[in-house]
């Protein structure tokens, strides 16, 4: 989390690749784009505020989800609650929560089938 980070904003995006190398590589000479690496599935898109923050990432199709669009990740001060109130609203949860390196998300899609995530510091 950085402190720019607001709850329920959009805070991430998150790009799915059919070739994590060649794509960090397209992104790294178009845009001077830097990367924090994750491991051979997913990168992480360096924030060019300088502060060590991320602004979205790199996602290895295999890993996950199909190519076809980002993936929008919106911050949550208290992920429990967001998901409570995802589900209340007449969303579906895709992904229950579960950890990664710089907290915990989720995966939901709305009403119109859109899948989007959630993530929170805790």
């Amino acid at each position: 989390m950085t402190d720019s980070s607001l709850h329920h904003s959009l805070d991430y995006v998150e790009l799915v690749v059919t070739d994590l190398s060649a794509a960090k590589t397209f992104y790294s000479a178009a845009f001077g784009w830097t990367f924090n690496d994750y491991g051979p599935g997913y990168a992480g898109i360096v924030s060019p505020k300088g502060d060590g923050s991320e602004v979205g990432g790199l996602l290895l199709a295999e890993e996950a989800r199909p190519v076809g669009g980002p993936l929008v990740l919106l911050y949550s001060n208290d992920l429990d609650a967001t998901m409570s109130g995802i589900v209340a609203a007449g969303g579906t949860i895709l992904q229950e929560p579960y950890g990664f390196p710089g907290g915990r998300r989720l995966h939901f899609a709305d009403p119109s089938g859109n899948e989007l995530g959630v993530w929170s510091a805790q």
